[in-house]
């Protein structure tokens, strides 16, 4: 049995470039392919881009999990993930800016961006394992204004 304090993923391959990665733990499920002109057919999303939606979810969960602990009326939060690679191989990222979109009722600005904060300096476990770059940028629309 493994320790606790280890993840541990299946990735098995469908056909072509296409794969899915099962969590032991959860059993949750993630579709994995390249794009067509490395083998791949489109059928998922690719690993870079699943290494973005991994930054972004987790991010988020902290961010939404703060500011309920602090009963902000949060009716809606929205992450968009924008990553600069490296033209050299293994092209890994070297500047990432998440955009969050926080929609509520008498959200506090300030609560928003110290759940960010606290998100990326303490408790998001992507953040700490990427080296590159990472800022944010925030924004919080009433409930019942046009996005």
């Amino acid at each position: 049995m493994a320790p606790s304090n280890t993840t541990n993923v299946s990735v098995n391959l469908v056909g072509g470039m296409l794969f899915v990665a099962t969590a032991e733990r959860s059993r949750g499920t993630v579709v994995l392919d390249s794009d067509p002109g490395h083998g791949g057919v489109g059928g998922g999303m690719m690993p870079m881009e699943a290494l973005l939606a991994s930054l972004g979810s987790c991010t988020a969960m902290d961010a939404i999990s703060i500011l309920r602990k602090k009963r902000q009326r949060v009716t809606g939060m929205q992450v968009q993930v924008h990553g600069q690679r490296a033209e050299e191989y293994p092209r890994r990222y070297t500047h990432i800016t998440l955009e969050f979109v926080v929609r509520g009722i008498g959200v506090d600005p300030a609560a928003v961006q110290r759940s960010i904060e606290l998100s990326q300096t303490k408790y998001c476990g992507a953040t700490a394992s990427l080296n590159a770059e990472i800022t944010y940028t925030f924004r919080v629309e009433e409930e019942g204004e046009d996005a």
